[in-house]
């Protein structure tokens, strides 16, 4: 398992490596784009060469891409749905030009139709994503913390999405928050805890589908339904609990990527690696 953060692609996307190791990541996270709107930059044959250019120089060799933030597959305006289709189809490219493994993504809102309406149009969303992709980077759903009618608040809702027959062609893969799940209700703290949440996942969703983890610690309680990330330790999660997930034997190859506060993330990661041990 390898440990990394969100990083900054400010002034090019082939600055992050330089940023990653200076925060000492091993892997990390980026958005391509701006995660708040607006047209993405090119990522012309020059830029990608330069990107990897970097990797090489830091010795990396995995990033994950995050779409937007205003990706909603339920709001009731259609052309929202439309173009958080197309945004992420558009993330799903990008990632196989820069050579990403996957791209992860929240879905939005059942609020505006509410829970049958929502989901049937956030699958017809993911359809219209994915039906005519033919590229390398495998699209990731994330956990959210349950909050309000956000989708994807528990595993079962999560593998019925996986799982719908119009769907589950494509190879959809989970991102688990811990900071999300723990505020869903699924108990992270100790060993004991951290085992049988995964015993769910995997009887629910399967764990051969978790790619790729979140690793936040949370201000808010267990099933507190609340989206606040807290640094490593400091949270209601605990260092413990960490531990028990950096050392779990079906995670061996999931990695971590942190997204809390940048002033406190250097920290963050240097926690993480001291539980987990040398690799």
């Amino acid at each position: 398992m390898k440990i990394g953060c969100h990083v900054s692609i400010a002034g090019g996307v082939f600055n992050a490596p330089a940023n990653a190791h200076a925060l000492g990541c091993e892997v990390f996270q980026i958005f391509s784009r701006s995660p708040r709107g607006g047209p993405a930059l090119a990522l012309s044959k020059d830029i990608i060469e330069q990107f990897w250019s970097e990797m090489k120089k830091y010795e990396y060799s995995e990033f994950v891409i995050h779409t937007p933030y205003y990706i909603n597959f339920g709001s009731k305006n259609k052309s929202i749905s439309h173009t958080s289709a197309r945004i992420i189809r558009e993330e799903l490219g990008r990632a196989t030009l820069l050579g990403s493994p996957y791209v992860m993504t929240h879905m939005g809102s059942f609020k505006d139709l509410g829970r049958s309406a929502g989901l049937a149009q956030l699958v017809d969303g993911l359809f219209e994503t994915l039906n005519t992709y033919r590229g390398n980077a495998q699209l990731l759903l994330e956990i959210s913390a349950g909050a309000g009618e956000v989708m994807g608040g528990d595993f079962e809702q999560m593998a019925e999405i996986l799982e719908h027959r119009k769907l589950r062609k494509f190879r959809l893969g989970v991102c688990f928050d811990t900071a999300h799940a723990f505020a869903s209700g699924y108990d992270l703290r100790d060993a004991s805890s951290v085992n049988k949440t995964l015993r769910e996942f995997d009887l629910a969703i399967g764990l051969e589908n978790l790619k790729v983890m979140h690793a936040n610690d949370s201000k808010v309680g267990l099933g507190e339904k609340r989206d606040r990330h807290d640094h490593i330790g400091s949270g209601k999660i605990g260092k413990a609990g960490f531990r028990a997930l950096l050392h779990h034997p079906k995670l061996k190859k999931v990695n971590m990527y942190l997204e809390t506060e940048h002033d406190r993330v250097k920290e963050d990661i240097a926690i993480l690696k001291e539980l987990r041990g040398k690799s």
